[in-house]
Order: C-alpha cells, then structure tokens, then sequence
C-alpha cells in the first residue's frame, strides 16, 4: 500500500493550485480585470466600524480609473465615520449568471466634497439618492455640500474568470464528481501592490 500522506500544502493542494494562472502576463491579468469590473458596477463596499466589525454595503461605481475605483456618496452616511477612523476597504463584485466575482483590498485615500472630479462623475440618476430638502443647497446637485467623493485605490486584487460556457461547466463538475479530480471552469488571479502601482501609472485617467 502507499504510504499515508500526513499532509498537503497549498503547492501539492490540486484544489488549490489548479485553479490559480500564474502563467498570464500583467497586461492580460489587468485588461481581463477592467472588463469584469466594468461588467460588474455594483459593489459591496465594506469598511471596519470600531465595536462592530467589518460592515458592507451595496454601492454603485461612479467611475473607474485604471484599478482605482470613485464612489459618490452621502456626507451624513456612517460609512465616513467609519472610513474617518479606518481607511481599509474592501470591494467585492460578482455575476452570479457567470460565477465570475472581483475582490479588491485597498485604501480611500479621497473623501471630499469639494474634489473637481465630483462634476465629472456626477450624473442626475445620483440625485434620486440624495432628494432636494428645498432649500436651494441640498438639492442632490454636484454642488451640494452632503455630495462627496470617495477614491479608493486598491493594495491587492484577486478574480475569478470563467473559461467554460455553461455545458463545459457542468461536464467539468459532472467529471470531477465521477472522478475524484478538481473541477477546473476557469482562472483565479492575483494582482499584488507593485503591478497595481503600475497599472495604476499606465492606465488611471482620473486620480489626482
């Protein structure tokens, strides 16, 4: 009989490393990934709150920037305390029709109410989430003062591509069952500070 093995690490791990592409160059990884986000506009947005923990919300993209992401939102929205006392973010997506997902790790390094870029981004649709109180201020305009821009610029990025149609998908997992191998239906990819920096460098169009 074989000898027993007494463990596996992530390297001899098949349902681990064979889903991972380490082989596809930056370029790929990062034209691959503004296609899924741009895919993808609705993200959890998540923050830490002292006391409480890690806390999402579901918010829409306003604009993205080579890998940064711009969100506007309300000045009066817990999310600034929460970002006033911790800076970390996290932003997922996913497309549950493709089981494709985006999972990005950063920081906001923007929150302003008085940053240009808010004109830029800003379109009437904004306004339903804001109202007009009346007063000729808070009219949910790019101009009112409750309107503020948050920039977050990731750290880590990671996401998952789909390679199969649905019928490649299902006899992968159907063979995987009969087998005992790993169902491989597509890439988990990783993009870490230096190639992001770079990206950044490259392809952002609207960070200060």
């Amino acid at each position: 009989m074989p000898d027993k093995v007494s463990s596996i690490d992530a390297s001899r791990d098949p349902a681990v490393s064979k889903q991972y592409d380490n082989e596809s160059s930056a370029e790929t990884k990062f034209k691959d990934f503004y296609e899924l986000a741009d895919s993808l506009t609705i993200a959890m947005f998540g923050t830490y709150r002292n006391g409480v923990g890690p806390v999402g919300r579901s918010m829409a993209v306003s604009k993205r920037s080579g890998p940064d992401f711009l969100f506007l939102a309300n000045a009066n929205s817990q999310k600034f305390k929460d970002l006033e006392a911790n800076k970390e973010v996290a932003l997922s997506f996913e497309d549950s029709s493709k089981h494709d997902w985006v999972s990005v790790t950063g920081e906001a390094t923007t929150l302003s109410n008085d940053d240009p870029r808010i004109k830029e981004i800003w379109s009437k649709g904004i306004a339903a989430w804001f109202g007009d109180v009346g007063d000729g201020v808070h009219n949910g305009g790019p101009e009112d003062p409750r309107m503020k821009l948050i920039e977050v610029q990731p750290k880590y990025i990671t996401y998952y591509k789909r390679k199969t149609s649905a019928l490649g998908m299902a006899k992968e997992v159907g063979g995987a069952m009969l087998t005992g191998g790993v169902a491989n239906t597509g890439d988990i990819r990783e993009m870490k500070a230096d190639d992001i920096k770079a990206a950044r460098s490259r392809d952002a169009v609207m960070s200060k």
